[in-house]
């Protein structure tokens, strides 16, 4: 049996369902170290604008604990954010067979990764880097020579798709050090909500004041720059057969953020009644909006990965990502489950939304199909292989 322990910045809620499934596992005793418990309460989202408590179950199924950190409980900056005193002493008790390390954005993922080789025990590592963010050549320089000098510390790597596979490869990591392990969502959960949700579409329709038989196009994220909602209402403006009258489809945004109240004041502006803001809503509220919709959009100029898109695709719905967003090359076939644009161009973001909402039924299905072979399983497989390949060499 393989005894691993995990380091992560905080419980999340996209990953509870995950360790979940490992702990279940008869081949993993799994053990998950947190460096902040911040997520488990109320908490302010800067982004959001708004507090924030989950509504899932985040640390629940699953070994875990808490860190002793000097410092804030949160990531404000490199200096800002929590320091352990005890990682060393941790891994060393636990007499842990592998070390898994989720992302390098925290001082606490670096300490977990210098303490597992001064005890010789080896590394995985799970990150979502996927080299498309742009930075300054200075920047790039620094963050060329970290990056070299962490990855030599690290025995294996679990990447999460296609670009991250792409982005190791860039700084030489060899093809017998990569393993898939691909960004997930449970499944099982959104494909059996959203089945729920169906048999009261109408009368969730009803309750929004929307009128039966019209598409509805969906966006549900964070309403700030780097998601480029603007760009979707812009888009959807241009489906108006003449400029004047609205667009057949309902356009929903789902989320809040710094732009939301520009966005309403322009959309006030146009004078349609096909544009609506729902504002923020929890994870479980979010199953009956994608099986309410016909199509949906994620238009950001930069996105590591999109995990909505995973959930939307169990709802069975066509789905459309600009060429910025990390899972575009792996969720999304052009022209079979939905459509990737380039990021900021606005006539070819309409015409895909013109494309889906012709071709959603079809494009739905294939959605479905296509993430099932995106799950846990995969998760757990490519742990197993990974830790099959290390415990040959150490």
């Amino acid at each position: 049996m393989l005894r691993l322990a995990y380091f992560v910045s905080h419980p999340i809620q996209y990953q509870a369902p995950l360790l979940r499934q490992i702990a279940r596992d008869n081949d993993i005793d799994l053990e998950v170290f947190f460096y902040s418990d911040f997520s488990l309460n109320e908490y302010q989202d800067i982004e959001f604008g708004q507090k924030l408590k989950w509504d899932i179950p985040l640390v629940e199924g699953y070994n875990h604990s808490f860190l002793d950190c000097w410092g804030s409980k949160r990531r404000y900056s490199f200096l800002k954010q929590p320091v352990a005193r005890n990682i060393f002493e941790q891994i060393k008790t636990g007499k842990f067979d592998a070390v898994w390390v989720h992302g390098w954005g925290w001082l606490c993922s670096i300490q977990a990764i210098l303490a597992a080789n001064q005890l010789g025990i080896p590394v995985l590592f799970r990150g979502e880097s996927n080299g498309m963010r742009e930075s300054t050549a200075i920047k790039l320089t620094a963050k060329r020579l970290f990056i070299n000098w962490l990855f030599s510390k690290i025995d294996a790597f679990l990447y999460v798709g296609t670009l991250n596979r792409k982005f190791y490869e860039s700084y030489g990591i060899n093809r017998d050090r990569l393993f898939f392990c691909p960004y997930t969502v449970d499944n099982d959960f959104f494909r059996q909500q959203a089945a729920d949700a169906n048999k009261h579409r109408e009368k969730f329709r009803k309750s929004l004041g929307l009128e039966p038989g019209r598409p509805i196009i969906l966006y549900a994220a964070k309403l700030i720059e780097k998601k480029r909602p603007q760009d979707l209402l812009a888009a959807y403006r241009m489906l108006s057969p003449d400029g004047i009258q609205e667009p057949e489809p309902y356009l929903l945004f789902v989320g809040d953020g710094a732009l939301r109240e520009g966005l309403e004041v322009q959309a006030q502006a146009i004078g349609w009644q096909s544009i609506r803001f729902l504002g923020f809503q929890n994870q479980s509220k979010l199953p009956p909006l994608y099986d309410l919709c016909d199509v949906f959009v994620l238009p950001s100029s930069y996105e590591p990965w999109g995990l909505v898109v995973n959930e939307v695709m169990n709802a069975g719905r066509a789905v459309i990502v600009s060429d910025q967003v990390g899972c575009a090359d792996d969720l999304v076939l052009d022209g079979k489950n939905g459509k990737i644009f380039p990021a900021g161009n606005i006539p070819a973001l309409a015409n895909s939304i013109r494309w889906a909402v012709d071709c959603g039924e079809l494009a739905g299905r294939h959605s479905l199909n296509l993430i099932q072979s995106c799950s846990f399983q995969e998760n757990i497989t490519g742990i197993k292989s990974a830790w099959a390949k290390l415990s040959c060499s150490y």
